[in-house]
């Protein structure tokens, strides 16, 4: 059974940084894909970021430049810096996992999720 669990969300002014964790228990990072995915108040769930087996990483355009997506394997853990944080990454993210190839709009495992809230 996996399970994702989500911490390291908060309140922070724009302009500032916040790292989210993933541990993952049941799931191997070398197999499929490993993503954040966010959903704001009165919007869709949106794809983030996504990381391969091998690492390859893949990034919403609306958070190119500013958020890095990294794995540590030995502790079944996944990463997303947040980086020159605005307003509008307000949002719940929620981790996520699917056995499936990246990049992908939907996945099969998600995380109880983590609020992100950023003033302006």
């Amino acid at each position: 059974q996996v399970q994702l669990v989500e911490s390291g969300g908060g309140s922070v002014q724009a302009g500032g940084s916040l790292r989210l964790s993933c541990a993952a228990s049941g799931y191997y990072f070398s197999y499929g894909c490993m993503g954040w995915v966010r959903q704001a108040p009165g919007k869709e769930r949106e794809p983030v970021a996504s990381i391969d087996g091998v690492g390859a990483t893949r990034y919403a355009d609306s958070v190119k430049g500013r958020f890095i997506i990294s794995q540590d394997n030995a502790k079944n853990t996944l990463y997303l810096q947040m980086n020159s944080l605005k307003p509008e990454d307000t949002a719940m993210y929620y981790c996520a996992s699917d056995l499936r190839p990246c990049p992908r709009s939907s996945y099969v495992y998600l995380g109880q999720g983590a609020q992100v809230t950023v003033s302006s």
